[in-house]
């Protein structure tokens, strides 16, 4: 009898356990390729929309003819920087913001690691109040508390005062600041402050010597997030200072406006590019400790 030949024919393919899928054919290719093209697309599109404004701040900035409409500067002049660089224009209001900014942005982050501490490493049957009450309060505007704020400044006699400003400022951001600087600590092992108990730590100090280096990505975070909500609140200190030599930039900025169409575009935009440049250069002192991630690494003993 003759033998019969069970070969697959060749392009068939296996259909053992071995067999392999076949490969993508070319109309799945070009099936994602426009998918994705649009989505870059929507991206850059969105992407623009956030450059332009940038882009005509440092246009306008060097124009002696800025408008409200994007253009060129021919020639470009310094002479718009030259008008807002003084002591009432520019250096006293930014002082006066950095001064409240920056202390209550100390105050705040100092206050939400003490917070922040005992609610991620105790348990309590207040503990998930206390954190849903938090977490309401971080979506309570700001707007709805100013009226009650102000009388009550008003009749202490703290009204037109920097420290009682600045008290609020840390007031008004320490739910978001807790509870942010409580996700962070969570990500540190708590084997890690177990250890240094053993060894004779107490709670301040496995705070400051384990817990602290271990999550400073996340400090870092909840000081640059809160620095610029600060930075450009402008209700706040408008409302609670009264003395033109006490006002922030966020609030001084409102003189270059006008209801009469005659709005200095140009020194607007040389005085908007000086207000973003204590942002900036705090994002650039930080940045090396927000892309190490949690670097547990030297804390655990091989």
């Amino acid at each position: 009898m003759a033998a019969t030949d069970v070969r697959p024919a060749p392009g068939t393919g296996h259909s053992g356990p071995d067999a392999r899928p076949a490969p993508a054919t070319g109309t799945a290719r070009r099936r994602i390729r426009p998918a994705r093209i649009a989505v870059n697309l929507v991206l850059l599109v969105i992407s623009l929309l956030f450059v332009l404004p940038l882009i005509w701040m440092v246009c306008a900035s060097i124009s002696s003819t800025a408008g409200f409409e994007l253009s060129l500067p021919s020639p470009p002049t310094l002479d718009n920087f030259h008008a807002i660089l003084n002591t009432e224009t520019t250096f006293r209001p930014m002082l006066n913001g950095l001064l409240l900014c920056g202390g209550a942005t100390l105050l705040c982050v100092v206050v939400s690691i003490l917070a922040a501490y005992p609610l991620s490493r105790y348990r309590s049957r207040l503990r998930r109040p206390f954190l849903y009450t938090v977490l309401f309060t971080t979506g309570l505007p700001i707007t709805a508390v100013m009226i009650p704020v102000y009388s009550m400044f008003v009749q202490v006699e703290l009204i037109d005062s920097m420290f009682a400003t600045t008290l609020f400022l840390t007031a008004s951001a320490l739910p978001i600041g807790i509870w942010l600087m409580k996700n962070f600590m969570d990500g540190v092992p708590i084997v890690l402050e177990e250890a240094a108990r053993i060894d004779g730590a107490n709670a301040m100090q496995s705070l400051t010597r384990v817990v602290l280096p271990l999550m400073w990505p996340g400090v870092t975070v909840v000081t640059v997030f809160t620095f610029i909500s600060m930075w450009g609140n402008f209700f706040v200190p408008f409302v609670l200072l009264l003395s033109p030599e006490k006002l922030p930039a966020s609030v001084s900025v409102f003189t270059f406006l006008s209801a009469h169409d005659q709005t200095q575009y140009g020194q607007l935009a040389a005085f908007s590019v000086v207000y973003t440049l204590p942002v900036v250069m705090l994002y650039l002192l930080l940045t090396r400790k927000l892309g190490g991630g949690f670097a547990l690494g030297g804390a655990l003993k091989g």
